[in-house]
This record gives structure tokens, sequence and C-alpha cells, in this order.
């Protein structure tokens, strides 16, 4: 795939109004997720639930991708349709995770850094030949006392450039995600700093090796202060804080943003969002790519019945892409 198609594919990503729902969960996330809602974590249960997302009716209105899991990228419908080609005729980009998750950083307690790069080629080749078109690496730094260090944003920066340029050769768009964790005491102004470092990390890395940036995508985290902190911070101050660290470290000629729910109620996470876009014009188009704000009520909903609420279900998961779509555009109405 050459740059042009990776640029295109990257655009179509954050097109105007429309994001990404993130359906990726890993069978340990997703047992979680179902137990907690009193569902049996099976291969059918996984798969009956990810056709209730993926089949909701005129998705593809507020949904231009979704991540999903190794799994659900081999999945089919009940009737036989495999996943992928359900989403490509509801106009909807499939998208894969490809990290092996994160692992203890040796050295550095309390810090960790995502594996996966061994035998990523292959998989990538595979991945585009099952239908996947972008991909996804996250990688996690943690804020506590003397921590982050250099050292593990910097494995993590590389981290992320090697696969970013892995994809690119398989003509798959890379997102790349360095979220900055919500958990801990810190204050915004520590969160600020610690994200600005790691997008400046990022893009040195990402330069150094040779990834086209018009052909890739960033998956970022808010700029918030730390849940234990019990300092509150207004919609506004979120996102003007956010937005200056993005503008200090994202370069202009990348195709867009999108963001990570990381732990933010649904309503925040889109009201967030709502201001960002009311701040514009910026310099990229800033979206979302949510997983639990997305799910977390129609899971709820289905749970009660798996086969009788699908249809009340998907009501819920197309009500929140539009929320969420409309915030995309800073024209979201939280009284509506």
């Amino acid at each position: 795939m050459s740059i042009e198609q990776l640029a295109e594919t990257a655009l179509a990503m954050v097109a105007p109004g429309k994001g990404i729902i993130a359906i990726d969960e890993s069978t340990g996330t997703i047992a979680k997720r179902l137990s907690g809602v009193g569902v049996e974590n099976t291969e059918e249960n996984r798969r009956a639930y990810r056709e209730m997302l993926l089949t909701t009716p005129k998705l593809g209105d507020y949904i231009s991708g979704a991540i999903l899991y190794d799994e659900t990228l081999r999945q089919s419908t009940k009737d036989g349709v495999p996943f992928t080609k359900v989403m490509r005729d509801a106009g909807i980009i499939p998208g894969i995770k490809v990290d092996k998750s994160t692992h203890a950083l040796a050295g550095f307690p309390g810090e960790v850094v995502t594996e996966g790069l061994d035998g990523l080629r292959e998989r990538l080749k595979e991945y585009y030949g099952l239908g996947a078109r972008f991909a996804k690496w996250r990688a996690v730094i943690n804020i506590g006392e003397d921590i982050p260090s250099g050292t593990c944003i910097e494995a993590n920066a590389h981290a992320l450039a090697r696969y970013a340029a892995l994809c690119q050769e398989q003509g798959i768009v890379p997102m790349v995600e360095p979220e900055v964790l919500m958990d801990g005491d810190h204050d915004i102004e520590t969160c600020y700093e610690v994200t600005e470092v790691t997008l400046r990390a990022l893009f040195d890395a990402l330069y150094n090796h040779n990834v086209m940036l018009e052909g890739t995508i960033l998956k970022a985290s808010m700029v918030l202060p730390g849940k234990d902190s019990g300092e509150s911070a207004s919609v506004e101050e979120v996102a003007e804080a956010t937005l200056m660290c993005l503008k200090s470290a994202v370069p202009a000629i990348l195709p867009g943003i999108v963001f990570l729910s990381g732990g933010q109620s649904d309503e925040d996470a889109t009201a967030h969002l709502d201001a960002m876009n009311r701040m514009g014009p910026n310099p990229w188009p800033l979206s979302f790519s949510y997983g639990r704000a997305m799910q977390s009520a129609a899971l709820e909903l289905w749970s009660k019945d798996l086969a009788g609420n699908v249809g009340k279900a998907q009501d819920t998961v197309y009500a929140r892409a539009r929320d969420n779509g409309l915030a995309a555009q800073g024209r979201w109405d939280r009284a509506a």
C-alpha cells in the first residue's frame, strides 16, 4: 500500500463526526467485564456480544472503524457472515490490537513496557489478509513517586515506533497509544508535564524510524488530575490543558487524534471532547476511540437478556456513537 493509500485510510478514520469503537479487550479483560454483569465468559458469549455491537443499525453514521481482538477478527455472525464483511458493508474499517500487553520493566519498579514485537511482521501480514487496515499498540505510563523515568518513556516510545514502521511496511495504518494513566494522586500540572514529555519522545522516535506521519493516527489520553488527588478540574480546564499539551508536542501533519476514555465516566469523556472541538479550529481533527465509554450501558442491558435485549442494547450503542460523533464536531448538547 502506498503512502497515499495509508493517508487515505488514516483520514477516513477521523472523517468529520466519526470516531472509533474499541472492542479489543483481551480474553482476560472481557472475562472481567462479562463476569461483572453475570455473563459466563465463553467463546460463544464473547462472539454474541461483539455481534450485538458490530451489527448495530446505522452504526457507520458515526463510527469509522473498530479495533478488534485477534479472536474477533476471525469470527462471524450467527448466520455465518464474517465480522469484517459486516463492518465493510457498514462503511466501518476493521482494525486490530497487536501488542502483547504490558510487562514489568526490569530494573524499574512500578514501571511497565509493552511487548509484542517478536513475530509482528508475520502477524501483520496475516491480519492484512484477514481484512485489517489499521492496528493499535498501547503503551502505559504510570505517574508516581519518581516515576515515570526517562528510561521507561524511551523504551515505550521506541517500541511504538518499531511497531508503527512494521505496520506501514504491511500497508496498515498504525494507531500509536501512549496512555498516561489517571491512577494516582498527582495534580493536573504533573499530568500535563508527563504527557508532553511522553508525546515529544514518541514523535522523536517515529521520526527516527522513518514512520510517515501522514499515515499514522495518535490515540491520546487527556490531561486530567489523578483520580486519587481529591482535585477536580472543570470541563474547560481539562480541554484547555489537553489542547495546549497537544499543540506543543504533536506535529500538525498528523491526520488526526482520537482520545481514549481512560476510566472517565461516559458523559465526561464526551463533554471533554466536545469542549476541545468548540475551542477550535485545531491543527488536526479531534475524535474518539472509546471502549468502556461506548459499551458499558449496552453491556448492562444486554446481560439481562442475551437474546431479547439485543435491540435495546444496540439503541444505547447508537446513542453513544451519535453523542460522541456530535462531540467530535463541537455540537454535542448535554441537555438533549
